[in-house]
């Protein structure tokens, strides 16, 4: 699903974060959030790009979208599951 077509319903910025804390911060978001609604993380700390999708989704989270945004920026858009 391209991202454009999706809508965001809350945003999570995590720059200055590192692992673990942006998988923790990204799971308590989510927590917060209704099934389905849609969370984008912003991210500036590289290794969080692949752990983060990855922790997500195995906490049964879909991810739509990991895209890089700049040099070291990226976002993460992920479904909470219903």
């Amino acid at each position: 699903m391209a991202e454009t077509s999706v809508r965001i319903d809350e945003e999570l910025d995590l720059r200055g974060e590192v692992c673990p804390y942006t998988f923790v911060k990204s799971k308590l978001a989510l927590e917060e959030m209704e099934g389905d609604q849609v969370l984008r993380v912003t991210l500036d700390h590289q290794p969080a790009v692949v752990n983060v999708p990855r922790s997500l989704t195995n906490e049964g989270h879909e991810v739509l979208d990991v895209t890089q945004v700049g040099p070291r920026l990226w976002t993460v858009t992920v479904k909470k599951k219903a």
